[in-house]
């Protein structure tokens, strides 16, 4: 079944968009028929006279110059004369007008053409749809590639976020925190730079009662303000704005924080707090049993081609999500393909010297049944001043031990997904290009 879904999204993706140019070129020119067959019917009592007062004076011209029994042939030879004419200048307009559309620029200060945009905004719109499931920074780092390739994005976002701006947010009009939906929207707009800058914009310390605020999460505050507490509308709102291509889900809307089984047996409530906290995470728990999934996320997890777990920090932005009742039962009931994309460093607090596998058993020691087909791990090698930056703070590059992953029933996929600079993170368009090729391979 998986192999056919795959089969079906290559041909929608290499016929769409000159099958839909196919199909407006055949109604255009069916509507043009209807249109003169229309016109001479209805028009008959005024175009015959017309035509045989034309058709008078062009014999009145041709008599002074040709006899009368050569009239009618040199009418017909001069008649087809003009046809081939007329075809040839149509032919010639049409080719312009052609050439026009495909060298200009689609838009001002942007490459391409009309065609262009047109065939690469057809594809977009009919691409796979693919589900990202996360939080963080990783998550938004992935979706500014995948939405290269399509726009049937549904990105599911944690919302147990309760520091920062979010957290002022959670007890000030107890909103789920808006944090990494908003770094989401900001990830999928295709509004211009500014809009989005101005998204992201955070207020320094000394701000007054705006300190520490992000600005988008407080427009998504106002959005909420004026939708009468319906998340759904707020967003609606946000991604109209901002113009994104997908759309961004909270895993619940239920306001909802997280509890951390330490190592030494220890509780420590908040995400921040566990993060911040000198001990090593055992297991993550919700802090609440009575949590509903959002439907809009269960339907797009049903609905997927692709569905795509992590980068993120394991404990608080990808297991969270997972446990969520009906999320992970759905995800293992999906015949989509289930790619987990693996952190390329370790994380402090989080993942300390984990390798490859270790992200993906942490993952398993909260989810019951595997819920991935491959695993894609970085095998390049960053610069030696990046690691050495890295190591300071504790942090290693992971270890991509291929042979234990596979004995966990998962297809390693290896390759160079890291971004060329000091930063090590992963590059956006590396690792959906990867995704692209593993959904259509």
């Amino acid at each position: 079944m998986k192999t056919t879904k795959i089969n079906r999204l290559r041909l929608r993706r290499e016929l769409g968009p000159s099958a839909q140019l196919t199909r407006h070129a055949l109604t255009a020119g069916f509507g043009t028929g209807l249109l003169l067959i229309g016109f001479g019917i209805s028009f008959k009592s005024l175009l015959n006279p017309a035509l045989s007062s034309v058709e008078q004076l062009w014999n009145g011209m041709l008599r002074q110059i040709v006899p009368d029994d050569s009239l009618e042939s040199t009418t017909h030879i001069l008649g087809g004369i003009l046809l081939v004419a007329g075809i040839w200048i149509f032919i010639r307009g049409l080719r312009a007008l052609m050439h026009q559309l495909v060298s200009s620029p689609a838009q001002s200060g942007k490459e391409g053409s009309l065609v262009g945009a047109y065939v690469k905004r057809h594809q977009l719109d009919r691409g796979p749809k693919v589900v990202a499931i996360g939080g963080g920074t990783g998550l938004s780092t992935l979706l500014r590639g995948i939405k290269q390739h399509t726009h049937r994005i549904s990105a599911i976002v944690t919302v147990t976020d309760d520091g920062g701006s979010s957290g002022k947010l959670i007890k000030e009009i107890g909103m789920i925190p808006p944090g990494d939906i908003r770094n989401c929207l900001a990830a999928l707009a295709d509004a211009e730079k500014l809009t989005t800058d101005l998204f992201q914009h955070r207020f320094e310390s000394e701000s007054g009662v705006f300190s520490g605020h992000s600005l988008g999460n407080l427009l998504i505050a106002g959005f909420l303000d004026q939708a009468g507490g319906d998340l759904d509308i707020a967003l609606a709102h946000a991604s109209e704005v901002l113009a994104i291509r997908g759309r961004v889900i909270p895993a619940t809307t239920s306001i909802v924080g997280l509890m951390g089984v330490m190592d030494d047996g220890s509780e420590i409530f908040g995400e921040t707090s566990i993060v911040e906290s000198d001990k090593r995470i055992k297991r993550i728990h919700l802090t609440r049993g009575d949590v509903l999934p959002h439907p809009q996320a269960l339907e797009a997890i049903r609905d997927a081609d692709l569905i795509c777990i992590g980068p993120g920090s394991v404990y608080t932005s990808i297991v969270p999500n997972l446990l969520v009742p009906g999320v992970a039962d759905e995800i293992r009931k999906s015949s989509a393909l289930k790619a987990f994309i693996c952190n390329v460093m370790t994380q402090g607090g989080e993942s300390d010297g984990f390798s490859a596998s270790q992200h993906l058993k942490a993952i398993r020691e909260h989810i019951d049944k595997p819920i991935s087909d491959v695993m894609l791990v970085n095998t390049s090698i960053p610069s030696q001043e990046a690691v050495n930056k890295y190591s300071r703070y504790g942090q290693i590059l992971v270890q991509p031990d291929t042979e234990i992953i596979r004995t966990m029933g998962v297809k390693p996929i290896l390759g160079d997904f890291i971004s060329d600079s000091n930063t090590v993170r992963h590059d956006p368009a590396k690792i959906a290009s990867k995704l692209m090729d593993i959904l259509y391979r």
